[in-house]
């Protein structure tokens, strides 16, 4: 809790975190944010003087505080444990040993606060994902999209682990949180036999909650793909192009990816290979641009063939 205090801006918990409670070094970190070692280290510098001058106790905050340092913790938790999942720069596309790092932290978390139904949901989301970290990626590195995994490369203990977890989280009650609606959707994937079996109408339903309690314009994204997979893709593309006008995605590389992916399946396969273009030109991730930049090809091909 002390690491993840609200007094510190974000990077700075998540560097603090890792150091103090992941135990990576100084040189581990920076390679995590893409940074110099000293530019890694006066960023521990500073949080932990942050802390000092703010004269931050260690100790686990009270009943008052607690929702509030909670969320903090919990964000923290997942940022790591995303940036281990899908990397946002670099040469590689997953990198597991952050994931460890976040689900090792959570695990911990869920057994100091077991009455807390989103750290159960979070840790049911980070097991589900994690389970299908081994089929993200083909023999040479390059990235496998989740509809074109072999799920038979999915971890199933993790799996099991993560349903568990969910199970105890919807058990406590109350409300569903944002932690426990994505493991709702991660579980959709989780129980489908095939590609072709996801209940995709349900997905775009729990996006619908997720939008309620936790809008932003990533969620609407997320939420046109499941109704693009549930309704077709002009539906999809519909919610996509409503939200081509919003600043905080201007510089988003997975806007244009979605549009494209609609427009492909309209068989639109000229403007289809210009968004991929587009988001490849966006992405900071090596092995990300090269598979946008393939899909940018495959459109064009097609184009060439007297496709649209």
């Amino acid at each position: 809790f002390t690491a993840c205090h609200p007094v510190l801006p974000t990077e700075a918990r998540v560097a603090l975190t890792l150091r103090v409670l992941g135990g990576l070094s100084t040189e581990e970190i920076a390679r995590v944010f893409l940074i110099g070692v000293p530019t890694a280290a006066q960023r521990i510098v500073r949080a932990k003087r942050t802390l000092a001058e703010a004269r931050v106790p260690y100790e686990v905050p009270s009943r008052d505080e607690l929702p509030a340092r909670l969320a903090s913790v919990l964000e923290v938790i997942y940022l790591i444990f995303n940036e281990g999942y899908a990397a946002t720069a670099g040469e590689d596309w997953v990198r597991p040993g952050l994931c460890e790092d976040a689900l090792r932290l959570g695990r911990i978390l869920a057994g100091l606060l077991p009455a807390e139904s989103e750290v159960h949901g979070l840790v049911a989301l980070m097991e589900i994902q994690a389970s299908r970290l081994r089929a993200r990626t083909g023999p040479d590195g390059q990235p496998v999209l989740l509809l074109d995994q072999d799920r038979g490369r999915w971890d199933h203990l993790l799996i099991s682990r993560g349903l568990a977890a969910l199970d105890r989280a919807e058990r406590l009650g109350g409300a569903l949180g944002t932690y426990t609606l994505q493991a709702e959707i991660a579980a959709c994937h989780a129980r489908a036999p095939t590609a072709g079996d996801t209940d995709w109408e349900r997905i775009a339903t729990l996006y619908d909650a997720l939008a309620q309690i936790a809008p932003s314009p990533v969620v609407e994204l997320n939420r046109a793909v499941a109704v693009g997979m549930a309704f077709g893709p002009a539906a999809g593309l519909e919610l996509v192009d409503a939200l081509r006008a919003e600043p905080s995605l201007r510089s988003y590389h997975l806007l244009p990816s979605v549009r494209g992916d609609l427009l492909r399946k309209l068989g639109r396969f000229a403007e289809a290979s210009a968004e991929f273009e587009r988001a490849a030109g966006l992405t900071q991730n090596a092995r990300e641009r090269a598979l946008l930049v393939e899909r940018a090809a495959v459109c064009a091909r097609r184009v060439q063939l007297g496709g649209a």
